[in-house]
């Protein structure tokens, strides 16, 4: 009987020691499980790209094949999580029936306690924190056994069959893509990188500039109208000169029956070259080149790379009823992107001008949104794009020179009018007195 007893003993000691070298094994495992989902789920394309285009990286093949699994980022995870979620588990059962062979109940509790924080740190907390901070190198050393992985075929049949099994429990379509990131949170990334210094501050400007460049149409960049010089097409090709020269243009609109008949374009190299074959008295009809038209409402993304496909630099912004609304030229887009391009013959005005008691002088064409932005202000948008529009639709009229209107916060007032068109506004930030007393009085 003792011979047997020891035999037992050593028996149930072997077991037990295979059981603590499989639960080292599941433990590594894990760790390393953990690090391949945080560097695969935080790696983009771009910083793959980069990885593979660096020179003297050791594992440029590595990063190559590194892209193609970001492109089917969803297809190699999936085993991941289910042997990262195995590993767990297994743990947890074999460290649960050693304990309560050993010391019981009380055994249990205290083991599965220890493991809690051992799994925590070691197959959370490191890795994954390794991961964030050196994700491009961790991703690099993971990628051959996440490959290996998902090409193994049951695990990949269980991984598509728990797949297809949770979404028939969840309510509508699964996503067959990746996360949506909205303008708000890529303007708030990199508002965060420029306070990390990552990147300059002029860069988050350019970066914020190219977001918003989607959304902004012709309407917002245009010239109006108003201020477009034009001439028309039965003009000698010398007083069209004059016009250019005196007005700094090297194009002009040219119309027939009125701005809304804009039949082509005069260009100041085209005129010059007329003079000097002594066409000077003839029609700038002979010489004109053909417009292009945009609606108001076309995206000035759209309309930049259609002017660079078709080489033209100006183009007839069109209204809803077929009439002249403005033009656009390239430099006006690309000042979207850049800010304002001054060369010697931008001679206007500022768009804001500081003024003396914290007042401050716009222009009527200044959009709302960007003086909103400028001044922290919370001016009302509505079917109006400019100051201008603004103070008259609070006026409800055309205003006279030193009419003013309130808004809630701020007083406007028309500080330049000339005919029916509003030149500068001349805006103040209301007290909170004042603003209380034009909130009883209903405003104006």
């Amino acid at each position: 009987g003792r011979s047997r007893t020891a035999d037992d003993d050593e028996a149930v000691s072997g077991a037990e020691l295979l059981v603590v070298l499989v639960v080292v094994v599941l433990v590594v495992g894990a760790a390393a499980l953990a690090a391949a989902e945080t560097a695969l789920t935080h790696l983009d394309q771009a910083r793959a790209a980069a990885l593979e285009e660096r020179d003297d990286s050791g594992d440029r093949e590595a990063a190559g094949t590194l892209i193609g699994l970001i492109d089917q980022r969803e297809k190699f995870l999936q085993p991941v999580l289910l042997l990262a979620l195995l590993a767990h588990l297994g743990v947890a059962t074999l460290v649960a029936v050693v304990s309560y062979r050993r010391w019981g109940v009380g055994g249990v509790v205290v083991a599965l306690a220890v493991e809690v924080v051992v799994l925590f740190v070691v197959t959370e907390a490191a890795p994954k924190t390794y991961a964030l901070h050196n994700t491009g190198r961790a991703a690099l050393r993971v990628e051959p056994l996440v490959r290996r992985l998902a090409a193994v075929p049951p695990l990949r049949w269980v991984c598509s069959g728990l797949v297809w099994t949770a979404r028939l429990l969840l309510p509508g379509r699964g996503r067959t893509t990746g996360p949506d990131v909205s303008e708000e949170e890529l303007l708030a990334l990199a508002g965060v990188a420029a306070d990390a210094e990552v990147i300059e501050v002029e860069e988050r400007a350019l970066s914020q500039s190219i977001i918003e460049f989607g959304d902004t149409v012709v309407r917002e960049v245009m010239v109006p109208r108003t201020d477009v010089i034009s001439v028309g097409a039965d003009f000698q090709i010398a007083d069209v000169m004059e016009v250019a020269v005196m007005n700094g243009f090297s194009r002009l609109p040219t119309y027939s029956d009125g701005i809304d008949d804009v039949v082509g374009i005069a260009y100041a190299k085209d005129l010059m070259r007329a003079e000097l074959d002594d066409q000077a008295g003839e029609e700038v009809s002979t010489i004109l080149r053909p417009a292009h038209y945009a609606p108001e409402t076309k995206r000035v993304s759209e309309l930049l790379r259609e002017m660079q496909a078709e080489q033209y630099h100006i183009a007839i912004v069109i209204d809803e009823y077929g009439g002249t609304a403005g033009i656009v030229t390239m430099e006006d887009l690309i000042e979207e992107l850049v800010g304002e391009i001054v060369d010697e013959f931008d001679v206007e005005d500022p768009m804001i001008e500081p003024m003396p008691g914290g007042e401050v002088l716009v222009n009527a064409r200044m959009p709302v949104d960007e003086l909103n932005e400028l001044l922290g202000a919370d001016l009302p948008n509505g079917d109006w794009d400019t100051v201008g529009g603004l103070l008259y639709n609070l006026l409800g009229h055309v205003p006279v020179e030193g009419e003013a209107a309130t808004s809630d916060t701020h007083r406007l007032c028309a500080h330049k009018v000339q005919g029916r068109r509003i030149g500068r506004v001349r805006i103040r930030r209301l007290t909170a007195e004042e603003a209380a007393a034009g909130a009883e009085n209903g405003g104006g």
